[in-house]
């Protein structure tokens, strides 16, 4: 099996002889659409199209459909990702994975690619206002590492305490990419967003009293931030965000080393 993280490397293995011309053909012709029983048809290129797997949205599925999902994405050579992944199939995942890992915090499972590991490129710093918060900002920050960036996590640092945030702007500013999580008002991405000349993506959390409305009025503050690098994810959306982030902060590392 090869590293699909990228044509690029395919490529290369082609190039050194590592891998046959006729091998790395069939590879990429059976990559396109892998059906998976009668529930599912895993988009296999998309390694190839956009530098990182499938990942695969957990909840709801059962452990049966889990396991084969991550089955056949081990079968292609490609690292694994399962989001909003609860406890009663992890276990399916880690047998089909076996070096894989879940974590209950941010409800993910993650195992790489065979082969020798992939040095991150960029590096993103996630964020969030309390410690309600970090589900979301570890689904970021898990997801972030994911497609290839490196992360930096700063957490409980809400507007509340705002010293605590401050004293880390340096961190915050060497950082290729941001995310910000926070519920109750959602204040702190505008915050972050005037402190760093990155952009800035903030996830509205669930996290507050009656009338925030599960992340509705956080989500409103966020939409309405006047910093003009705060771009907004739906709420609880760690996933979305984190992958975002990650691709900026590959584009801007892949930049600096041209």
């Amino acid at each position: 099996m090869v590293d699909l993280y990228g044509l690029s490397e395919l490529l290369e293995k082609v190039k050194r002889g590592e891998l046959p011309v006729a091998e790395a053909a069939r590879t990429l012709a059976e990559l396109p659409v892998q059906r998976i029983a009668d529930f599912a048809q895993l988009d296999g290129d998309r390694a190839v199209r956009q530098g990182a797997p499938e990942v695969i949205f957990g909840e709801r599925k059962s452990p049966e459909q889990i396991g084969q999902l991550v089955a056949r994405l081990r079968e292609l050579g490609q690292a694994v990702l399962v989001t909003r992944l609860g406890p009663e199939a992890a276990d399916a995942a880690k047998a089909a994975a076996p070096d894989g890992r879940y974590d209950a915090v941010s409800r993910t499972f993650h195992a790489r690619a065979p082969g020798p590991a992939r040095e991150p490129q960029g590096v993103v710093a996630v964020v969030c206002a309390g410690t309600t918060d970090i589900p979301v900002a570890e689904e970021a920050a898990v997801t972030a590492g994911f497609v290839g960036a490196a992360v930096e996590r700063l957490y409980d640092a809400g507007v509340s305490g705002i010293h605590r945030l401050l004293r880390r702007a340096p961190d915050l500013r060497a950082a290729d990419a941001l995310v910000v999580c926070a519920g109750m008002e959602g204040a702190l991405p505008s915050v972050v967003g005037g402190l760093v000349p990155r952009p800035v993506i903030a996830v509205p959390t669930s996290v507050g009293y009656g009338a925030s409305l599960g992340g509705l009025a956080a989500l409103l503050a966020m939409l309405n931030s006047c910093a003009a690098n705060v771009s907004v994810v739906n709420i609880d959306n760690g996933f979305g965000a984190g992958f975002q982030a990650a691709l900026i902060a590959r584009a801007a590392a892949g930049g600096r080393t041209r």
